[in-house]
């Protein structure tokens, strides 16, 4: 296999979104075609990449320790198939949505491009290439923040921005310390930094940790959280990728690359650091989780559910075990499945009926059964419920932490329970308020309310399968992370 094939897998959606707004199509339809073809075409590159991995790509070398290269192992696999499989899902999902939006070619262009220079994270080599995507990133989601140009939606884009610019000081730090002392240009299992990680500085342990904070940024880790429930004044498609997919992950993906493939996890293990990455983590997931039953609109509730289920990713990450990055992986696939489709069908339900707050729905589940079906079982994945793929990723991770032996582990365990009890609150109450409607309720008052075209109701379908089926079939996939968590891949 060509390791050009990478370039292609890049630079297609992204060159291609270039050129769309330009073509003259003779119908709205025939671009929206175009559009999702060009997602399938990139997702059918990726696989195919995936299945036969290509040797690495040097693009521009500038000296020993320095280059822009292109690669794919096993920690990239996995987030570069996440990515190929939900992209042109959401993009058909979106055509729906936004079909009474303004300025739709420009989201469209700005929608592919996005997946193109998320694909640059997952196939970048180095961390000086990640880098340089982790900062394209921000800049081609920040048109789609701000798409609206509501007042809203510039204050929530001007937050972004200082945000993301601010993380992306704190990681720089370390992509200079880890190009300067690392023993390799790539990215290793175990770290690249040789005998200095069993010979930590107090300097090299603080560099970590601020690095590690500003990646954990756009995994909206505590403190730095804020940005990503007000950047849901975004369209429903912009949102479910921001809080699946694309920023938040990308987030989650570059905290696990700096801890296991840069630093090495015996560079802070044991230390001050690890404890107190742990407790942030720990302490994000039960303050996102109580931040969401007490607020009442619809998207901003499921993005401070996001918000707490990044942390365990990150939690996952910080037990500095393979099993602990094991459970990590597999929340980072699972959460992004059941988010995407919570996410969607709170779109469905805010697009058919211009209803945004949780104590508007009253009966809506007596027109939209299909919608509310999908979010009934995203919602039970979430909670952990045994026969979702939630459930599995939540006992790895408390399986991992418990078999670390620490203190701070334990405390996290707590806290996964906690969430767990209050994410069946914040979720649950949406389901039976739309199922079980006041005394008094009246159906006619629900006007000529019903569920979305095919468009939408077809990802929430598909969706909604690989919420069960991982549940109750995910030998293959979590045998897969598995292999890649022990560095054997």
């Amino acid at each position: 296999m060509s390791p050009f094939l990478m370039l292609i897998a890049i630079f297609l959606p992204i060159l291609s979104s270039i050129c769309l707004p330009a073509v003259k199509f003779r119908s709205e339809t025939s671009w929206k075609i175009v559009a999702e073809i060009i997602a399938l075409a990139t997702s059918a590159v990726v696989l195919l990449l995936l299945l036969d991995r290509p040797e690495e790509l040097v693009l521009v070398r500038f000296s020993r320790n320095t280059s822009i290269s292109f690669g794919i192992d096993g920690a990239g696999s996995v987030f570069a198939g996440l990515i190929a499989i939900l992209w042109p899902i959401a993009v058909l999902y979106s055509f729906e949505y936004m079909s009474h939006e303004e300025r739709q070619r420009p989201f469209f262009m700005f929608y592919l491009m996005t997946y193109g220079v998320t694909l640059g994270i997952a196939f970048s080599g180095n961390i000086l290439t990640m880098y340089i995507f982790y900062e394209l990133l921000t800049l081609v989601t920040i048109p789609l923040v701000i798409h609206t140009y509501t007042r809203e939606a510039v204050l929530a884009t001007r937050k972004y921005i200082y945000y993301m610019l601010g993380g992306a000081a704190l990681g720089f730090m370390s992509v200079v310390y880890i190009l300067r002392f690392s023993r390799g240009v790539g990215f290793t299992y175990g770290g690249v930094l040789g005998w200095m990680a069993s010979h930590s500085t107090g300097f090299g342990s603080w560099l970590f940790l601020l690095s590690f904070l500003g990646f954990s940024i756009k995994a909206a880790m505590f403190p730095f959280h804020s940005w990503l429930p007000d950047a849901g004044v975004a369209p429903t498609p912009v949102t479910a990728l921001l809080h699946a997919v694309a920023v938040v992950k990308a987030g989650a993906f570059a905290c696990m690359r700096l801890t296991y493939y840069c630093y090495g996890p015996e560079y802070v293990k044991g230390t001050w650091v690890q404890t107190v990455l742990m407790l942030l983590t720990a302490f994000t997931v039960v303050y996102g989780c109580s931040m969401a039953v007490k607020e009442t609109h619809l998207k901003r509730r499921l993005a401070y559910s996001t918000v707490s289920n990044l942390s365990y990713i990150l939690f996952g990450v910080t037990i500095m075990t393979p099993a602990g990055l094991f459970g990590a992986m597999c929340h980072l696939v699972f959460h992004a499945v059941m988010k995407i489709s919570a996410f969607f069908c709170a779109g469905a339900i805010m697009h058919q009926s211009h209803k945004e707050y949780v104590h508007e729905t009253n009966g809506f589940a007596l027109r939209m059964p299909w919608v509310y079906a999908a979010f009934t079982v995203s919602a039970l994945g979430m909670m952990g419920v045994p026969g979702t793929c939630g459930f599995l990723s939540k006992w790895y991770l408390a399986s991992a932490a418990i078999q670390s032996g620490s203190l701070w582990a334990m405390i996290g365990v707590g806290c996964l329970l906690i969430s767990s009890l209050l994410t069946a609150i914040y979720m649950m109450t949406i389901v039976i308020r739309g199922c079980f409607p006041e005394r008094g309720f009246s159906k006619e008052s629900l006007g000529d309310l019903r569920d979305p075209s095919w468009q939408m109701l077809v990802p929430l379908l598909l969706f909604t399968i690989a919420i069960i089926t991982m549940g109750l079939w995910a030998t293959p996939l979590t045998g897969y992370l598995s292999t890649v968590a022990e560095g054997l891949m």
